[in-house]
C-alpha cells in the first residue's frame, strides 16, 4: 500500500480522502453491541462471520471503509490485515459527521462491490432503513422500521397500530428474527 493510502484503524480512506472518524458514542456503542448480540449466537458454527467496529474493508484502490458492523460469508475475503472484497452485510449506525458519507458515497461503493444488504441505522430517531442490492448495480428501499414514541402510538388507530413493523428479516437469513427493540436496546435518552 503507498504512503499516500496508509491509514489506520480510526480513519477511513473516502474516495481517496482520508477522513477521520467521528468518536463514537456511547448509543452508537450500545447498538454495534446489540446488532452483534442478535448476529453472533446465529451464526456460530456457520460460514458466515460477523464483525463489529474497527475492522478495515478493502474495496476500491480509494475505498477503505471500517463499518459499524457487518458479515461476511466468503471466508476467503478475511485476511490479517482486514477484509478485501464486499461483505455480505453492512451496517452503518448514522452520526453527525458521517452521515453524509454513509448516506451518499460509502452507500455508492458499498453497491458497487456487490454489497447485498445494508442497512442505515439511525439512533435519534430509532430507525432502520434496509436496503437491497437489486444486481444492476443499485440499492432498492426494501423497507423503513422504526420504534415510535407511546405517545404517537397512542394517537393511532388500532389499525395503524397494527401496521407497525417491530421485526423483520434479513434477507441472507430468512428464519433470523430481528427485533428492533433487541437493536435498539438500553440507549441513553
Amino acid at each position: 500500500m503507498s504512503e499516500a493510502y496508509k491509514i489506520d484503524w480510526k480513519e477511513e480512506l473516502i474516495g481517496g480522502k482520508v477522513v477521520a472518524m467521528s468518536p463514537t458514542a456511547s448509543n452508537h456503542n450500545h447498538i454495534v453491541r446489540n446488532i452483534m448480540g442478535i448476529f453472533w449466537p446465529y451464526l456460530r458454527g456457520k460460514t458466515c462471520v460477523p464483525y463489529g467496529d474497527n475492522e478495515l474493508v478493502f474495496l476500491t484502490p480509494t475505498d477503505k471503509f471500517v463499518p459499524d458492523f457487518m458479515v461476511v460469508c466468503d471466508r476467503n475475503k478475511i485476511k490479517h490485515d482486514g477484509i478485501h472484497g464486499a461483505p455480505d452485510l453492512v451496517v452503518e449506525i448514522l452520526s453527525p459527521g458521517t452521515a453524509k458519507y454513509d448516506k451518499g458515497h460509502k452507500k455508492d461503493i458499498y453497491v458497487h462491490c456487490g454489497v447485498l444488504e445494508y442497512w442505515i441505522v439511525n439512533p435519534a430517531d430509532r430507525s432502520v432503513e434496509v436496503f437491497l442490492n437489486d444486481g444492476k448495480g443499485n440499492f432498492q428501499l426494501h423497507n423503513f422500521y422504526a420504534l415510535y414514541p407511546d405517545s404517537m402510538l397512542a394517537s393511532m388507530s388500532d389499525e395503524e397500530r397494527k401496521e407497525v413493523a417491530t421485526h423483520f428479516q434479513c434477507s441472507l437469513y430468512d428464519d433470523l428474527d430481528i427485533s428492533l427493540d433487541d437493536i435498539f436496546y438500553d440507549l441513553l435518552p
